[in-house]
């Protein structure tokens, strides 16, 4: 039986879409949900065209741009591990965490006019943000240099609490002590030097 799914994007087609989905991000968490698809088309380079036919509404853009958010900090965690040792890689992705949450706090509007009109962009960000952080934290206890006591969930508790409490991008610096102390902790107990 043929497949009657959607096919693989071209190669150009595809860079396009991902040029609107950074574009997105940026005007919707900068300058709020009234932003024109026009300029955001027009800041990714494309004619307001080929937006609509990748993203028929204002609504279907704005998710699939959190989402793809999302599917970039998820991705990097397997990434990180291939480029680091284990502790170090939770330590950058806690970094892209705070990012990521930063983004989703700025595109809050435009979410909440997603969620009006019916859609749930976070139907799976917790099983996939636990995934992530739980790959991490495995590949450190096995590794040796992070707890093996943790669970995913009470690590993704405290980077909430890391992002809420630095909140603006002006306490970047405490947001990255307190990830330090976060990472003091989750190292303490396994022989490996804290910071």
């Amino acid at each position: 039986m043929p497949d009657t799914g959607h096919r693989p994007l071209r190669a150009d087609a595809q860079r396009n879409r991902q040029r609107l989905l950074d574009a997105a991000v940026s005007a919707f968490s900068q300058r709020g949900p009234e932003i024109t698809l026009e300029s955001v088309a027009r800041e990714a380079g494309v004619g307001i065209g080929t937006l609509y036919r990748h993203f028929p509404t204002r609504e279907a853009l704005v998710e699939a741009a959190y989402r793809n958010e999302l599917a970039k900090l998820c991705d990097a965690a397997a990434e990180l591990l291939e480029e680091s040792p284990p502790d170090q890689a939770l330590r950058g992705w806690m970094d892209r965490f705070v990012d990521y949450l930063a983004t989703k706090r700025g595109m809050a509007d435009a979410l909440r006019l997603v969620i009006a009109a019916g859609a749930n962009p976070f139907a799976r960000s917790r099983d996939r943000l636990l995934a992530a952080l739980g790959l991490l934290l495995e590949a450190g206890a096995q590794a040796g240099s992070v707890r093996a006591d943790v669970t995913a969930a009470d690590v993704l508790a405290s980077l909430s609490g890391v992002s809420l409490a630095a909140g603006e991008p002006a306490q970047r610096d405490q947001a990255g002590r307190l990830l330090d102390l976060l990472m003091d902790g989750l190292r303490y107990g396994t022989g490996r030097p804290t910071t």
